[in-house]
């Protein structure tokens, strides 16, 4: 059996690698008819890095592999809110995403925070019905906080609500 992946910091030199991660794993997009996903550019490296120095950027480094998956997250209305996580496809099926989600919150549990929280596609496989897997439940439009509301409204400038969309919360 593998090893469990090792959660660490994201390091200044691992801006690309991360951006790397991205790329990769969003191409998987297009096997779900969505290439305009697949086709999104990864985050600029000075917004990982704004994450980076907040101390809210991790890495799954994965034996010899070095780095296989980031998250990202921010706090946002008392939780911690999930903004990106990425697994680069020769990692998927290993526990590197449920990994950095278990590190997330942890590290909001330590920070006192009541929940993670997250947006993200409602039909797509490795999106809301692997995070419900994880611990997850999707939100009623009601039960969205403001910051929910605000990201919700982001994404739909930037075309996402295309595809169904769901915000969902994982209570700590």
């Amino acid at each position: 059996m593998p090893l469990p992946p090792v959660i660490r910091p994201l390091a200044p030199d691992e801006l690309a690698t991360a951006q790397g991660i991205e790329r990769a794993a969003g191409r998987v997009f297009a096997d779900v008819g969505m290439p305009e996903i697949a086709a999104d550019d990864p985050l600029p490296a000075a917004e990982l890095d704004r994450y980076r120095r907040a101390g809210l950027a991790w890495v799954a480094v994965d034996g010899d592999d070095g780095p296989v998956g980031y998250l990202l997250a921010e706090p946002v209305d008392g939780a911690l809110h999930v903004e990106q996580v990425s697994v680069h496809p020769r990692a998927a099926r290993r526990g590197v995403g449920r990994a950095l989600l278990e590190h997330a919150a942890t590290h909001a549990a330590a920070a006192g925070r009541t929940a993670l929280t997250l947006t993200t596609f409602a039909d797509v496989p490795w999106n809301a019905p692997y995070y419900r897997r994880c611990g997850f439940r999707v939100l009623e439009e009601r039960e969205w906080t403001p910051g929910l509301r605000a990201i919700r409204e982001r994404e739909a400038a930037h075309g996402l609500d295309r595809w169904p969309r769901v915000c969902m919360r994982r209570d700590l």
